[in-house]
């Protein structure tokens, strides 16, 4: 994992809404769970860069089931941004039931301009000028 202060952590607690016919929690619902804490990561931390008007694109998605998650379960998730690579900038999101991984994913996005609606270069060392 990186830095901490890099880390944005939030429980959930599993509910019968977020399960599928085998009463575990549902694959697709872990995929909402990866764009929903990218998105709460960004916008509590956006006023802090130089991209305040932007918005992230979700472009790749790798997401590996290692355990089922059950009703009544409370998961912890993590995420952090990676080292960019080049336009695309990579960030992962963790699953934790306890301290044991269940669910581990790698997405790559990238940053829109809201006012030209095309794609946002990022400076290399964009991470390094924000003050977690």
């Amino acid at each position: 994992m990186t830095n901490d202060k890099t880390t944005y952590i939030k429980q959930i607690q599993v509910t019968n809404e977020h399960l599928d016919q085998n009463n575990h929690v549902n694959n697709v619902q872990f995929v909402c769970w990866v764009e929903q804490i990218a998105a709460e990561h960004w916008e509590s931390l956006k006023h802090k860069t130089d991209y305040v008007t932007d918005y992230w694109v979700l472009i790749d998605h790798h997401i590996q089931y290692r355990k089922q998650v059950y009703l009544g379960e409370t998961i912890t998730v993590k995420t952090y941004p990676l080292a960019p690579e080049g336009i695309k900038q990579p960030r992962k999101v963790e699953f934790y039931r306890h301290d044991e991984l269940v669910v581990d994913s790698r997405t790559l996005w990238v940053l829109f301009d809201k006012e030209k609606q095309k794609i946002k270069r990022i400076e290399r060392d964009w991470l390094k000028t924000v003050e977690w």
